[in-house]
Parts: structure tokens; C-alpha cells; sequence
């Protein structure tokens, strides 16, 4: 309720000849008892609610010139933290805050990464967007098996966006695990993984960091088939992005003769995590989900990442896959923030 709406009644009830305690109840504490009785005394004396002095030590710091000062210098410059905008404007950075938040409205987003498109990665994506849509229905799409390989290392995955620890201070943050160390040069494995809306694919582990054709067709592509056909029998679609090993002609060849459906390689656009749900859920879920302090060779590696897999949600598996083919259908092509 406004405050113009707010002293409309409290004048209807102090006509009524209600109290300050009972008008304070009835309003559920929207009003301080004080400004109750301080609306009161001004229509016992003018007969209406008059505020033309603001209650409270005026303003020296947050003033009109200083907060046009502060959104002259945002507008001039976006990207700016509020100590340096302090500095600059000669303020104190708990009043830029204060001007940022409660005059200005605004508040701090952190700058979030997005794939890079060139009009022809556009064009491609809508044009994927479009062959999906023409030869697909929408139950067709989930029965996709998403698959990709992944490099890992026994540092772990760190996430800076959502890996925080709540503490007082810096050194309390350290003493609870503020600090991450990380070696110069890890010791190395490459994953795959395939994932589909009824559940997540064995593990596939290159232990030499590296693959190819020969290797992806017989360690990966046979896995695949043999996983999903246990769940949709003949009856699912295979996707894979445009790597090497992935669009080699043998293995391109090898899908078309074993697989139901495939999406070729002249079909997935380049550049599209954002599309495939091992990129921007699944790989997080199940890597925030080991405890990377005690990963500290190969082996031990392979261990907790068989097992983090195990452990991942099906809820998550559901909604994640979901999630990709309504990017596809409502984004029409275009890249989804």
C-alpha cells in the first residue's frame, strides 16, 4: 500500500475516533506506532496530514547532485565495482551503495559468459532448429541420448559462481576452505558420458587423454547402443557435436548402420552448449557432487567419478533433458542467455 494510501486511513479512522494502538493493529504494523501518532498530531493542528519537513537528520552525502554524479558515471561506464566508484566520486562506498540500491534501483549482476556466433554459427542453428522441427515430434525429442567427452583433471571442478563460503571475514572464509590450490600441471583423464530424460550412460574413461575415430567407434558408439537400446528399444536418437572422431566418415558410416536415428554432423550447429544438457547441468551435478580434497591421483579419480555418477539425480536427469529440446522450440535458433 502506498503512503498516500496509508495516511487516507489513518485520517478515516482518526475521524472514527479510533485510538493510535487500535489504528497501529489494524494496519498489521505498516505504519510505526510513532508516525501514527505523529499523522495524528498534524490534523489535530491543520486538520490534514501535512510531511512538508522530512523526519530525521537531512541529507549531506546522498544527495541529488551526488546520486546524479554516480548515475552520470554508470552510464558512462557499465561494468564498475562500488569501490572504485566511490573513490572516484569521493564518497563513501557505503553511501554509493546506498545511492546504487535504494536511489538508483539497481543492484550487482556479475558478467556471465555466452558462446561467441558468427552469423554463419546463427544461420546453422536455425537451420538445426528447423530440420528438428520438420522431422521430429516433440516426443521424438525425448528420446535423444546427449553425449559429449569431457577433460578432467584431479583438481576438480570449480565453479567461482556458485562455490561460496559464508564466513565474517577473509580469514575465516580460508580456515573453512576459502582457498583453492591448484597444480601447474594435473594429472589428466578424458570422459564421455550420454544422458537421456530415463537415466545417465556408463562412464566411458580414456585414460591417455586422448581419442579417436577407431577408439570412439569401439569404446563409445557400442556403449551407446547397447545402453539406450535397453531403454527405447529401436526407437531413439543419437547425438554427438562436431569433434574429429565424431564426424570421421567411419564413424559417421557406423552410426548410420547400427543407430535408429542419428543427428549427422551436418546437422548439429557449432558452438551450441547451451543445447546439449551435459554442458549446462549435467557435468556440474555430478562433479560438484565429489569430494575433490581427497582426488589425489588417476585412479582415485576414476573411483569418485563412477561414483558421482551413480549418485546423480533423475529428477535432474528429467528436467535437464527437457530443458534442452524447449531452448530448442522457443529460442527458434537464437542463443538463449
Amino acid at each position: 500500500m502506498k503512503s498516500k494510501d496509508l495516511q487516507t486511513l489513518v485520517f478515516s479512522k482518526y475521524q472514527n475516533g479510533d485510538g493510535p494502538q487500535k489504528v497501529f493493529e489494524d494496519l498489521s504494523s505498516s505504519v510505526s506506532l510513532p508516525t501514527i501518532e505523529r499523522w495524528r498530531r498534524s490534523i489535530r493542528q491543520t486538520g490534514c496530514i501535512t510531511l512538508s519537513i522530512s523526519t530525521g537528520r537531512p541529507k549531506t552525502i546522498r544527495t541529488k547532485a551526488a546520486i546524479q554524479k554516480v548515475k552520470h558515471r554508470l552510464n558512462k561506464r557499465k561494468s564498475v565495482s562500488s569501490r572504485k566508484l566511490a573513490r572516484e566520486s569521493g564518497i563513501s562506498r557505503t553511501s554509493v551503495r546506498r545511492i546504487l540500491k535504494d536511489d538508483l534501483r539497481s543492484h550487482a549482476y556479475k558478467v556471465q559468459n555466452e558462446p561467441m556466433l558468427t552469423d554463419e554459427h546463427k544461420e546453422k542453428r536455425i537451420q538445426f532448429a528447423n530440420w528438428i522441427r520438420n522431422n521430429f515430434r516433440k516426443e521424438d525429442t525425448m528420446k535423444i541420448l546427449f553425449s559429449d567427452e569431457k577433460m578432467l583433471d584431479i583438481d576438480g571442478v570449480y565453479n567461482s559462481q556458485n562455490d561460496r563460503i559464508w564466513a565474517v571475514d577473509r580469514s575465516e572464509a580460508d580456515t573453512k576452505g576459502g582457498t583453492r590450490q591448484k597444480r601447474k600441471f594435473p594429472q589428466k583423464i578424458m570422459v564421455w558420458l550420454g544422458v537421456c530424460p530415463k537415466g545417465v550412460s556408463p562412464l566411458v574413461i580414456f585414460k591417455n587423454g586422448t581419442v579417436n575415430h577407431d577408439q570412439y567407434i569401439k569404446e563409445v558408439l557400442a556403449i551407446a547402443l547397447k545402453f539406450v537400446n535397453g531403454m527405447f528399444g529401436n526407437d531413439w536418437i543419437f547425438q554427438q557435436d562436431g569433434a574429429r572422431p565424431h564426424t570421421h566418415a567411419k564413424s559417421q558410416e557406423w552410426c548410420a548402420k547400427h543407430f535408429p536415428s542419428f543427428i549427422d554432423k551436418d546437422h548439429w550447429p557449432p558452438n551450441s552448449p547451451d543445447l546439449n544438457p551435459l554442458d549446462y547441468c549435467i557435468r556440474n551435478e555430478f562433479a560438484q557432487l565429489d569430494k575433490w580434497d581427497t582426488v589425489t591421483s588417476k585412479t582415485r579419480l576414476i573411483t569418485a567419478l563412477k561414483r558421482a555418477v551413480r549418485e546423480i539425480s533423475q529428477d535432474v536427469v528429467e528436467k535437464s533433458c527437457a530443458s534442452g529440446t524447449n531452448r530448442l522450440s522457443q529460442d527458434k535458433g537464437k542463443y538463449i542467455r
